[in-house]
């Protein structure tokens, strides 16, 4: 390190290398972030407005869309401004707290995504018991778990992406300050930090899935014994949006961070990170409001004013 200068800032390579796509791919993008931001604030509000979604299940959905909100918003605009302008420059400390936030907010949606599948097990599994249950101070103590989780999950990577020195060169292949991209331009030998940060994550996701795959185990086990058709149906239809969002959400995600960085490709890497930190988020709403009549009423209310 002392023969070398320390990087002061990175260069993003934005959504696209080749500058032609750039008049596709900003409108694009700004399409979904706003198609996504207006879903997502419209359940905020719809769920707030309306007593008859004063649920824990609307409860959870309401934060999970906050979460989608933000965590699109701390890579979005920042991106599209970048592709706009062509200049792709970061501060040092300004990537470092860009990847803070994306992984506080990232790996709080993962916690909150497993608490809604406990909901959903409970409301399925025990509906005497499940008001008593899942009290409001239970679900906040869920969702502040969640953010708590979230936040020292975030540290311990950000430090131990950050604590590798950095000296040349500072072209992250990416549309954001990301592990793989970022790691791989440490002037050192970067292979124990990412065994470490590979080690960590698998523990920490995989155990979060598994409890959400329990979850289901025993809510199929239950569903499969209601005697009719339509019972089963609706009993199942309540957890559907939310197995969606648990697939979408894992498989994109498990892609760009359960592999190692010296395997990191920027096209595959920047590709799966749209699916996950982009449509995945923006297309929540539609997923959620598709089958719940509910909700479905709760915004044309809000939209249309329509008196039940």
């Amino acid at each position: 390190m002392s023969s070398h200068t320390r990087v002061t800032h990175f260069i993003l390579r934005g959504f696209s290398d080749v500058p032609q796509l750039r008049l596709v791919v900003i409108p694009f993008f700004l399409l979904i972030y706003t198609f996504g931001l207006l879903g997502n604030s419209s359940i905020i509000i719809a769920v707030m407005r309306d007593s008859r979604l004063h649920s824990p299940m609307y409860f959870f959905l309401k934060n999970l869309s906050f979460l989608d909100m933000s965590y699109t918003s701390a890579t979005i605009p920042k991106a599209v401004l970048i592709s706009f302008t062509g200049s792709g420059g970061i501060s040092y400390l300004e990537c470092v707290a860009q990847l803070y936030i994306f992984l506080t907010l990232c790996c709080t949606e993962c916690f909150l995504l497993t608490a809604m599948a406990y909901d959903r097990f409970l409301a399925i599994l025990r509906p005497l018991l499940y008001g008593t249950i899942m009290s409001q101070k239970c679900c906040v103590e869920l969702v502040v778990t969640a953010w708590v989780g979230g936040t020292i999950y975030s540290a311990f990577h950000t430090f131990n992406t950050f604590s590798l020195p950095y000296c040349g060169p500072n072209v992250v292949e990416h549309f954001f300050c990301d592990i793989p991209p970022v790691m791989r331009l440490s002037c050192t030998d970067y292979r124990l930090h990412e065994e470490v940060g590979f080690a960590v994550s698998s523990c920490i996701v995989m155990s979060s899935f598994a409890l959400t795959v329990l979850s289901y185990v025993g809510i199929v086990s239950t569903v499969v014994r209601i005697p009719s058709v339509d019972g089963r149906w609706k009993a199942f239809s309540t957890c559907s949006s939310h197995l969606t969002t648990v697939v979408l959400f894992y498989v994109t995600g498990s892609f760009v961070y359960l592999r190692p960085a010296s395997r990191y490709s920027p096209i595959q890497g920047r590709l799966a990170s749209v699916f996950y930190s982009v449509l995945t988020p923006s297309l929540n709403p539609v997923v959620y409001c598709l089958r719940n009549k509910d909700m479905k009423f709760a915004l044309q209310k809000l939209y249309c004013g329509r008196k039940s």
